[in-house]
């Protein structure tokens, strides 16, 4: 005797999504990186061995670059929510994803968030962060690596106040820590400004238009700053996150578009090649752009006609190729004219014979 239950054609089932996640993680991400954590949890959770599914199945799912779930599943690692497990076979993009259980997150403090203590003044003016929240701030990755990334970008490290400046505006603006280090970039690389005061009124202004996330600023400065656009989109399709590009780095991608004079859907198509290389660059795409560019490369559509490699001639037939086209090299020898050729066979047989013949004669006389 058993039990069997039966099961439909159709997907009617649930997929049990934690709070913590939507509350706090999905507004600091990019719309195809919670799509991917989603489909990639949805199938988690089935657990139907069935069912084979690895990374290029969630691109052709979500009609996305593979590019985009790889990045997906970086940006999601370095905010401590899954974990990537490498597989016996060496190849790095070729893992497990583990999901980990955000609720137990909280409980070991692996993610942690400020604590925030406020007294009545502080509920009416905003909170102030105190000596003992910026230490407590410190132990967080994610807030430690954008203290770093600041301090780059400033070419200086930030003193302490100035560090509780940037707590402040995280809590009272509702801002990720990206979108802090978006703001200095954007203040000192496009601004030329180094003031604090200055980056926090850039985050003010996004604040009031309801930028809070990177995708909302990108859309933004699609509108308003093409080329801070660029730099986002470029660095973004090259795997580099949240990170800002250098300003040698600035220099090769305006070139890209003042010099070469190709558009945004060239480069990143350019950007696309990354997957063949292990460590993508700004200069292994500078190099790709080059050589279109000397091949008089305008749009996508003229790369596959003009970027041809050339052809390799098979060993066999280059050697037939050679026979058939090279020129026979004459010497002194072919001008000689042979005598046998004026006698037939039996003339020449009958001459072979007497010589013979005398050969013998005068060795017998000897």
């Amino acid at each position: 005797m058993s039990f069997v239950l039966e099961t439909t054609e159709i997907d009617l089932g649930d997929t049990p999504i934690e709070n913590i996640f939507i509350n706090d993680f999905m507004p600091m991400a990019d719309g195809t990186y919670v799509k991917v954590y989603l489909l990639g949890f949805k199938f988690a959770h089935d657990r139907d061995s069935n069912i084979e599914v690895n990374n290029e199945t969630i691109a052709k799912h979500l009609n996305i670059p593979l590019s985009d779930v790889l990045h997906a599943w970086d940006f999601w690692e370095d905010k401590g929510i899954i974990e990537k497990i490498s597989k016996e076979d060496g190849n790095e993009y070729d893992y497990e994803v583990k999901f980990l259980s955000l609720k137990q997150l909280c409980i070991k403090n692996n993610y942690k968030k400020i604590s925030f203590v406020m007294n009545e003044e502080a509920v009416s003016k905003g909170y102030v962060c105190s000596e003992k929240d910026l230490i407590e701030a410190n132990r967080i990755e994610t807030i430690n690596k954008m203290f770093n990334s600041i301090d780059y970008t400033m070419r200086r490290q930030l003193v302490p106040n100035e560090k509780k400046k940037v707590l402040e505006w995280m809590y009272n603006y509702n801002m990720d820590p990206d979108m802090i280090v978006k703001a200095f970039f954007y203040a000192i690389e496009k601004k030329g400004i180094r003031r604090i005061n200055y980056v926090e009124g850039i985050i003010r202004n996004w604040y009031d238009s309801g930028i809070t996330n990177v995708e909302a600023l990108q859309q933004e400065m699609k509108k308003n700053d093409e080329k801070y656009y660029r730099y986002m989109r470029i660095m973004e399709y090259l795997g580099y996150g949240k990170k800002s590009p250098t300003e040698g780095q600035m220099k090769v991608i305006d070139k890209w578009f003042d010099e070469y004079g190709f558009s945004l859907d060239i480069v990143l198509k350019a950007c696309e090649n990354t997957n063949k290389t292990s460590n993508p660059s700004i200069n292994y795409i500078d190099g790709i752009l080059s050589s279109w560019y000397t091949k008089d490369i305008k749009n996508v559509d003229e790369i596959e006609e003009k970027d041809k490699k050339p052809e390799k001639i098979h060993p066999n037939e280059n050697r037939e190729y050679s026979k058939a086209t090279s020129k026979p090299v004459k010497t002194r020898f072919h001008n000689f004219e042979q005598r046998s050729s004026k006698y037939t066979s039996d003339e020449l047989e009958e001459i072979a014979r007497r010589k013979r013949e005398e050969y013998y004669s005068k060795a017998k006389g000897e």
